[in-house]
């Protein structure tokens, strides 16, 4: 989308001109969004599109950028207390009777920051949601801390941070930067943002980015070093402020938000795993952090009540996982740790009245929303009307598990085709339709987000009782291998999970191949009463794949002995063989 629909004016202020963008309708919560360096109001377009939707969205170039004039001269023209008037103003022309919702990202929130600690803008600002730009006053304290108590690790933060600084020692030597991005640096940035960044090139930059470029080092020049070295002691938000970090910022170290609840208490933490130019790259997530954030501040309920506080709150507060299996065993308990987590959870299953039982139970201890679907993974138009409606109606899914399974034993010679065909196309081809389908979604959105795939120790550990099972479940794992390398580049994430002997159901549901029905009645009950002794819980599996898509990992073996069965797989082989023909206790 463009910002054409928008509604403009220009404000004055200071001797500049600011040329400011307004969507939504007025009489709504009003949002600013405060663009960064080297960027206009453009690069909020995407965000800005999708929070019209629910607010008065209100968008502004910053002095000197974009279709906004710059000051005369340009030395000293660009202070923090010259872009609060700025604000100000900007704030006093949309939004004259109530206070406003800021965003701002990189230089934007820079000044955020600066507009919720200084006494004047108090009343005026409702929240702050910051990413990707730190307070200045807050960044010089946090360096003399550690100059002044220097320990290794205070001392590799230093220098790591320094080392993602070097841009800001560039932008103060004299010429060079401007000759740089009126020159060669300003052709390539659209390019060099496409490769490393990943940022779609649809309208953004703007053909003002050389001018702005230019212009904005003053930004740098005007205040780094002065606030570093002299920051204040009285920089309190006096609004609530929400932190927003992409985890794979290249300027920003994620460990200069230490202690920042110092300055700003009751601050809400939310991660991304994502590059520096997160408005342009995740929009969506963006988009309902921010519409929670805001939500939570217009109505005056204390945050603790409508933020997600569990675990990993801070990564999938809003975000959209999609659970098949979820009606019982390791699929519920995921349902349920990513519902307390404050993720929007839908529970697909065979079985409607499990889903909706989990779907229910993930709205009490967290979920924003959940809604329960009935499918069977195997049935590939039905998961094709699955992925239609999911996308429509609750858009498209962050996160992706992959668990509904059933379980198969027997050997080889006693297992039919029916059985092949049934367990396969549970196992596998569910997987299959759910890595196609919404893995798809994902990458047509561009906007990255996770696959999990449900396997099993079992699937690098032979067994004579288990071929059809094994062979499904090793057929997961090598392709949540092969469709993590392909996904990679989009920002896609997969990891296959491997549980071993787990407390669930499956086995008291479990086909036993070449016996008569009075002894898989049996043999259910044995392998049952087996894992019930074990007794190793589906909530620690759920945990594990919180983790596994926390930190991107590519196969998780849970439980000791998957573990121990995984570095026999790798290192005693053999070993490993020769227990595959040892007779199972049933």
């Amino acid at each position: 989308m463009s910002l054409t629909r928008a509604r403009e004016r220009w404000v004055r202020t200071g001797g500049v001109e600011l040329c400011v963008a307004e969507l939504g309708d007025q009489r709504l919560p009003t949002v600013v969004l405060v663009h960064g360096y080297p960027d206009s109001k453009e690069v909020w377009t995407e965000v800005a599109g999708q929070l019209s939707e629910r607010f008065h969205v209100v968008l502004y170039d910053v002095r000197g950028h974009g279709r906004s004039s710059a000051p005369q001269p340009l030395r000293g023209g660009f202070t923090l207390e010259k872009l609060t008037d700025d604000f100000l103003a900007v704030v006093d022309a949309v939004s004259p009777d109530k206070p406003v919702h800021l965003v701002g990202h990189d230089w934007g929130s820079v000044q955020g920051w600066e507009f919720v600690t200084v006494a004047r803008t108090e009343g005026r600002i409702a929240s702050f949601t910051s990413m990707s730009g730190p307070s200045l006053d807050h960044f010089g304290h946090w360096i003399k801390q550690r100059v002044k108590r220097p320990t290794p690790r205070r001392v590799g933060q230093l220098l790591g941070q320094g080392a993602k600084s070097w841009y800001v020692y560039l932008l103060h030597t004299p010429v060079l930067p401007e000759l740089a991005w009126r020159g060669p640096l300003g052709r390539q940035w659209p390019r060099i943002l496409r490769r490393v960044e990943k940022v779609p090139s649809d309208g953004y930059p703007t053909p003002s980015l050389p001018s702005d470029a230019a212009h904005g080092a003053w930004l740098y020049r005007d205040n780094v070093r002065a606030r570093l070295g002299r920051p204040r002691e009285d920089a309190y938000a006096h609004a609530p402020v929400q932190l927003i970090t992409p985890l794979g910022d290249a300027f920003l170290s994620e460990r200069l938000n230490d202690g920042l609840e110092r300055w700003a208490p009751g601050l809400v933490r939310r991660t991304l795993p994502a590059k520096h130019w997160v408005p342009r790259t995740r929009p969506d997530q963006l988009a309902a952090w921010i519409t929670e954030f805001v939500h939570a501040n217009e109505d005056g309920v204390p945050l603790g009540d409508t933020v997600a506080t569990g675990r990993h709150a801070d990564r999938f507060g809003g975000q959209l996982v999609l659970v098949t299996g979820a009606g019982s065993g390791i699929g519920r308990a995921t349902a349920y740790a990513f519902a307390e987590a404050g993720a929007r959870v839908v529970a697909v299953d065979r079985d409607a009245e499990g889903a909706a039982r989990t779907a229910e139970m993930s709205r009490l201890i967290g979920s924003p929303e959940a809604w329960a679907e009935t499918v069977d993974v195997s049935d590939e138009q039905a998961m094709e009307k699955l992925a239609e409606k999911v996308a429509t109606e609750y858009g498209v899914v962050d996160v992706l598990v992959n668990n509904a399974g059933i379980g198969l034993s027997g050997s080889f010679l006693d297992t039919t085709p029916e059985d092949w065909k049934k367990v396969l196309d549970v196992n596998l081809w569910g997987v299959i339709h759910g890595c196609r389908l919404f893995g798809k979604q994902m990458a047509e959105r561009g906007q990255g987000g996770h696959i999990v795939n449900t396997a099993s120790a079992a699937a690098y550990q032979p067994s004579k009782a288990l071929p059809a099972y094994s062979t499904s479940k090793a057929a997961v794992l090598m392709l949540s291998e092969c469709l993590r390398a392909e996904l990679a580049g989009q920002g896609i994430g997969v990891s296959a999970i491997c549980p071993g002997f787990v407390n669930t159901n499956i086995t008291s549901t479990a086909h036993f191949a070449g016996v008569d029905e009075s002894e898989e009645r049996r043999r259910q009950k044995r392998s049952a009463r087996l894992y019930g002794l074990r007794n190793y819980p589906p909530e620690k599996v759920a945990d594990a794949i919180l983790r596994a898509v926390v930190r991107n990992q590519a196969v998780v073996p849970v439980t000791p002995e998957a573990r121990g069965a995984h570095l026999m797989s790798r290192f005693t082989p053999r070993a490993l063989r020769a227990v595959a023909r040892l007779e199972p206790p049933l």
